[in-house]
């Protein structure tokens, strides 16, 4: 799809046998009534335009993979899809003191959020994780395969920790794009701005014909199948490459193109 080189095929980052973390807590009373509260009066203020949301099963293990274009994204996935949505976010989003603390973890919570630490190795697989416990428990989960937002509006190649998720559990995957929430919340703003923005749900991808979860073919042909899907919905400008900083000096340059390595 982007025409970077492709990762070895025998290289397992992600360690298949992984996944025996504690089952993550499911929300509960918090969200129900944040949700109650913000999805209606988000809709009648920023009044989104929303299709596909039949393509959402309503039972079941689902994961919604987006594009990423502003913070606000993790707000407007879960107002906006017909059943609760579980997300990944910053353990310091949960972990903080006083009222400030108090605010933030009651809203991240309200909108269905999980803290998990953020980083390569070990911190990303846990986070894979806690994804999977989502999913094992027959619950919606969104991730972005981008791995952060896009700063230039364009789209990256996707990291194949979601289809590891996917091939893993056998969760269907609903692809969405999302149109125009970088103009809700640019980059640097500090509150969010009345905007008006697209959501669209793809129809669900059954992956399982990619192969085995252990092998690293089948983890880059289900993500870049996911993202083809989302690009179709986005029509953003493909960049064909990884959203990360660029190697840093001549040696790091040369590795990374003899042995390229799996981003999850």
């Amino acid at each position: 799809m982007t025409g970077a080189k492709e990762e070895p095929q025998d290289e397992s980052p992600v360690d298949p046998s992984a996944g025996q973390s504690e089952p993550t807590k499911r929300p509960g009373f918090v969200y129900f009534l944040g949700y109650g509260i913000m999805a209606p009066i988000a809709r009648l203020v920023f009044r989104p335009t929303i299709t596909g949301r039949e393509n959402i099963p309503r039972t079941g293990p689902v994961i919604l993979a987006s594009n990423h274009l502003s913070f606000i994204d993790s707000i407007v996935i879960p107002l906006v899809a017909p059943r609760r949505v579980q997300f990944l976010a910053k353990s310091t989003y949960f972990t903080g003191t006083g009222f400030t603390g108090f605010v933030s973890r009651t809203f991240f919570t309200s909108i269905g959020a999980v803290g998990v630490e953020r980083g390569a190795g070990q911190a990303a697989q846990d986070a894979l994780d806690a994804g999977r416990s989502i999913l094992e428990a027959d619950s919606a989960f969104a991730i972005y395969p981008e791995g952060t937002r896009s700063l230039d509006g364009r789209l990256y190649k996707g990291r194949t920790g979601v289809a590891w998720l996917a091939l893993t559990t056998g969760a269907v995957v609903v692809p969405v794009g999302l149109i125009g929430t970088q103009e809700i919340q640019p980059v640097g703003a500090k509150y969010p701005r009345i905007r008006k923005v697209t959501v669209a749900f793809g129809e669900p991808l059954d992956l399982g014909h990619h192969g085995s979860a252990e092998s690293g073919k089948a983890r880059r042909g289900a993500t870049d199948e996911i993202m083809a899907a989302i690009h179709g919905l986005s029509r953003q400008e493909l960049a064909g490459k990884y959203n990360e900083s660029p190697p840093a000096g001549t040696l790091q340059k040369i590795a990374d193109k003899v042995f390229p390595r799996e981003r999850v």
